[in-house]
């Protein structure tokens, strides 16, 4: 089968992107490295204008139309997101109307952040193929130029650029860890790693609730689920011209849960510095689930995006604390007598926790009437300290239970 993409069809994708996109820093996290017991090295996609990698396959498909010297209408596109921010702030650069079909349920920053780039939002269905088919039908009706999010060799052949800056900075990268939603990007910085490194390691991962370029390439039978952490890669069909490429090019396939990406965020908020959604922590959590198959390797990182819903990060900070053991939910059985919420927190003081919610339950606690319950979150260090606490509060007589 003729291969869709070469590598001179991204090395010219780089020459039309040069001062347009940003070569984004790939530096070595001595940190992470030290955690997995391998070398990483992360490509900072999220730090692009539009916080992804998206916009360099956009532009790229956008040059390449203007230059056949046909009139253009408009383009339109079906996106979840960063794509569509790609795709819309390039438009709005070169005078082009833009029209992005977003799915319904699209985290609000990026709905925001694609109007702010002038672009025309619509709100169509739950899912990217949803969403996808009624961009056809308004493409269709209305003569616009349907600008496919990853099964496009401009499209591929932009987001390829990113494994050749990558192997420009750090040619000691010997593993290519890549997420993957339709392929686009994987296809790319397949294309270019096998070319000008034959031996070089390529793993792709996708979200456990969105294995379709696994069950296409491998024939296997993951169900594809409704909803994701990571929308930017919760693509129910894999790519024709990214399955060719993926099934010659990629060595292994990795499938992360939602838990696995959730981790992976907060280690990259806490250890880097860094704000990535959930499809530019999947690599990262890849490596979190199975860290000995990549022992000893040079990896090389994606953050390919950045764009996540402020409340959405909450949540998932929240969350991590928990999972870290530093914030904790203790319930306590004591009597229900003067002073003695006042010796339960004092308890907790010496202990050297902080109490952040003190909920005092009466009405709603099926203990004897002069007893009552008390729920403490609390503020501590690890597991270990949650479990020094229940067994101090215990010494001084109250019952506590982790719940």
């Amino acid at each position: 089968m003729i291969q869709p993409l070469t590598l001179q069809d991204v090395q010219a994708a780089a020459a039309r992107l040069a001062g347009h996109v940003l070569a984004t820093p790939c530096l070595e996290s001595r940190t992470l490295g030290q955690i997995l017991g391998a070398r990483v090295f992360l490509k900072f996609e999220n730090l692009q204008f539009t916080a992804s990698f998206k916009e360099r396959g956009a532009l790229n498909k956008l040059v390449r139309l203007l230059a056949t010297g046909q009139p253009v209408k408009g383009v339109i596109a079906a996106s979840a997101g960063n794509h569509a921010q790609g795709l819309a702030h390039h438009a709005q650069r070169l005078g082009l109307r833009a029209v992005i079909v977003m799915p319904e349920l699209t985290p609000t920053v990026k709905v925001e952040r694609t109007r702010g780039f002038g672009a025309e939002v619509l709100l169509h269905g739950e899912t990217f193929d949803e969403a996808h088919e009624r961009a056809m039908e308004v493409a269709a009706d209305q003569g616009l130029v349907f600008v496919h999010p990853f099964d496009d060799a401009d499209v591929m052949a932009g987001q390829g650029t990113v494994a050749l800056e990558m192997l420009q900075a750090q040619p000691d990268i010997d593993t290519l860890v890549v997420a993957v939603g339709g392929g686009g990007l994987l296809s790319g910085m397949a294309t270019v790693a096998r070319a000008l490194r034959p031996d070089i390691r390529i793993v792709g991962v996708q979200s456990a609730r969105f294995a379709s370029m696994v069950n296409a390439v491998t024939g296997s039978a993951h169900p594809i689920g409704t909803s994701s952490i990571a929308e930017g890669i919760a693509v129910g069909r894999a790519g024709q011209l990214t399955r060719v490429i993926a099934q010659a090019l990629v060595d292994e396939w990795m499938l992360v849960d939602e838990g696995d990406i959730e981790q992976a965020i907060v280690m990259l908020l806490e250890i880097e510095k860094t704000v990535v959604e959930g499809a530019g922590a999947a690599g990262l959590a890849a490596l979190l689930k199975a860290p000995a198959s990549l022992a000893g390797r040079n990896v090389g990182l994606v953050l390919c995006g950045g764009n996540i819903d402020p409340l959405r990060l909450q949540a998932i900070i929240g969350r991590g604390m928990v999972r870290a053991g530093r914030l904790a939910r203790v319930r306590v059985e004591a009597r229900d007598a003067p002073g003695v919420l006042a010796e339960l927190t004092a308890a907790v003081a010496r202990c050297g926790a902080n109490i952040e919610e003190v909920h005092h339950q009466r009405a709603f606690s099926a203990l004897p009437l002069q007893q009552v319950e008390i729920e403490l979150v609390l503020q501590t260090r690890n597991h270990a300290h949650v479990r020094a606490v229940i067994e101090a509060l215990s010494a001084q007589g109250f019952n506590a239970v982790a719940c």
